[in-house]
């Protein structure tokens, strides 16, 4: 066995034997500060007043890298594993809610910015890259998927065909309303609100209102504002 592969079990184990110690403290008192305090050894990076749940788990801790006042509750499961360059960031005062699933797979990078709100029980997987802005709101029950099976060949099993990635970004201050559905290639613009239920396959303009199956615009929250104040909005 090489050294490399030796260190990369080593890590694995150790990281194993952490969190299946401190993962279930019950959230008292001390539960979330010995959580923080031991992680520091297996995390990429942990910032300052991390407050971690009991019942959450983390898989590839080197990397992934959590600032500072971030929130993880009860029945999270984070991701890292499948590649040394895989990486995802919480930023500051993200708030990652109960059941949330985030999976990297191979080459990703998952990045969710300061001050934005997971909801319960959404899912965001790549393997192509996400990228969630600052104050974003992601209601209950969204899906994030950064990928897409090639189906071209009638007789070949869906599952052999391989795959396409290209990535997906949810600018700053947007809202997506419960259960929204975000597939891969989709960049929604800065401010925008998606309907409950909706699934966007395509681009949306920045400041936009879309609802529906596929997701469709209705409405700009522009409509009614200036020429310099939406300079100012964009800044």
């Amino acid at each position: 066995m090489s050294n490399k592969q030796y260190s990369s079990k080593w890590q694995r184990l150790q990281e194993v034997l952490i969190i299946t110690l401190l993962g279930d403290i019950p959230t008292i008192a001390l539960g979330p500060k010995i959580r923080k305090l031991i992680y520091r050894s297996i995390f990429a990076n942990i910032g300052r007043q991390i407050y971690i749940q009991n019942g959450v788990e983390f898989i590839g801790t080197s990397g992934i890298e959590i600032g500072n006042e971030v929130y993880i509750f009860r029945g999270v499961r984070i991701d890292g594993r499948g590649h040394r360059n895989n990486r995802v960031y919480l930023g500051n005062k993200v708030a990652i809610e109960r059941n949330v699933d985030i999976g990297c797979l191979e080459d990703t990078v998952i990045h969710i910015d300061e001050e934005t709100f997971i909801g319960p029980s959404v899912c965001i997987e790549g393997p192509g890259d996400i990228k969630i802005g600052k104050h974003c709101l992601i209601a209950g029950h969204s899906g994030i998927y950064a990928n897409n099976h090639n189906f071209a060949d009638p007789i070949e099993p869906i599952k052999n065909q391989g795959i396409t990635r290209k990535g997906i970004v949810i600018e700053d201050n947007c809202w997506l309303g419960h259960g929204v559905t975000v597939l891969d290639g989709v960049t929604i613009g800065q401010g925008s609100v998606i309907g409950a239920g909706a699934v966007v396959n395509k681009d949306i303009p920045p400041f936009s209102v879309a609802v529906g199956t596929p997701a469709r615009v209705i409405k700009s929250r522009l409509a009614r504002v200036g020429v310099g104040e939406m300079r100012e909005i964009r800044k």
